[in-house]
């Protein structure tokens, strides 16, 4: 679907609004990313949208907090006997988290209703820019569907995986959609010179696909800290394929919660990507798809290294921001050889 405005000026405005929507959610993924290498996503044990904004201002109020805390199974079995300024410092990486999400829904609906006033919407774009902003909203629900799972019980001392990858794929989601609606309402690509190659916008496709599954894959790991389970490579404690990948009694939920089968499919899912980049930067020669061969490579190494370092937080934090930065170049591949056809319509009419 073709997206304009109302009036082509505005073009610049919103392409400017949404870069920097882009942007926040970009900081977003990575400050969420420190929120659980620091294990402080379950410091704060209630979820108060418009209360939560105003942080403790006293030490009765910090108090208060800091005992709540303390009723959780990560305070009883992980933190016992931590201090209030511990506790503190995983309190304020919480509280950004969350305050930051705060920044992102007034920059998103301030920036909609500016846009709306100067009647710069047509329908079509102002659903589009709806979706993102109601994306947004479900966002925050979703973060704290993940969180109540490491509050309510009495044995888990994180979230359940599974809800941090759907908190996770669902920013992947955001962050993609907004580059998608970034590209669409900017100049149309040029591609003179170049030929209609059969096949693609499909393998485009795939690796976007590829690229997304990978990284709900690595999410899963995370959330178990499985990458600090095996630190070996290219084996696994010594073996091709885990021993124990099926975990006694998890069954199906070993895809999930299973700390081998998780790190396991997330290195062969890397294998695969790897193996389909080259191959399409082989069969196509564009730089679209040399692009795309070169990050993902250069994030399998940068991956290889913070696995056999055992997934420090600095390495570990470079690897999701690459990966971001994999997915909007994905993006980018997919917007690109989509608009080839109408490039090459659009010059032979001119010509």
């Amino acid at each position: 679907m073709s997206l304009q405005a109302n009036h082509l000026g505005a073009h610049p405005y919103i392409r400017l609004w949404l870069l920097v929507i882009g942007l926040l959610v970009y900081a977003m993924i990575l400050i969420g990313g420190a929120t659980r290498l620091t294990d402080s996503g379950l410091s704060i044990t209630e979820w108060e949208p418009l209360k939560g904004a105003v942080p403790p201002l006293s030490p009765e109020a910090w108090q208060v907090l800091f005992d709540k805390y303390k009723t959780t199974a990560e305070y009883k079995l992980q933190n016992a006997g931590m201090s209030l300024a511990e506790f503190r410092y995983i309190f304020w990486w919480e509280w950004g988290h969350r305050q930051f999400g705060r920044l992102i829904g007034l920059v998103a609906i301030g920036g909609f209703v500016f846009f709306a006033v100067k009647k710069w919407l047509t329908r079509p774009l102002a659903a589009r820019l709806l979706l993102l902003i109601a994306l947004g909203g479900v966002q925050g629900f979703i973060g704290w569907w993940m969180v109540a799972s490491g509050i309510g019980e009495t044995t888990r001392i994180d979230v359940a995986p599974y809800r941090l990858m759907t908190h996770f794929s669902l920013a992947l989601l955001i962050i993609a959609l907004t580059a998608w609606t970034w590209f669409q309402l900017g100049p149309a690509p040029k591609h003179k010179g170049q030929p209609i190659q059969k096949g693609a916008v499909q393998f485009a496709v795939l690796l976007l696909v590829l690229i997304g599954v990978q990284m709900a894959a690595g999410a899963l790991v995370a959330g178990l800290d499985a990458g600090r389970t095996y630190t070996d490579w290219p084996l696994m404690a010594g073996e091709v394929f885990p021993s124990n990948y099926i975990e006694p009694g998890y069954g199906g939920r070993t895809l999930f919660e299973g700390r081998a089968a998780t790190q396991f499919n997330h290195r062969f899912l890397a294998y695969i990507l790897m193996a389909v980049s080259l191959y399409a930067w082989l069969k196509y020669r564009r730089a679209g798809f040399a692009l795309m061969a070169g990050l993902v490579w250069a994030q399998a190494v940068w991956g290889i290294l913070t696995l056999v370092m055992a997934a420090p937080i600095g390495l570990a934090l470079i690897h999701q921001g690459l990966g971001v930065i994999i997915l909007i170049a994905a993006v980018r591949l997919v917007w690109l050889e989509r608009a080839m056809p109408m490039a090459k319509l659009q010059t032979s009419l001119s010509d």
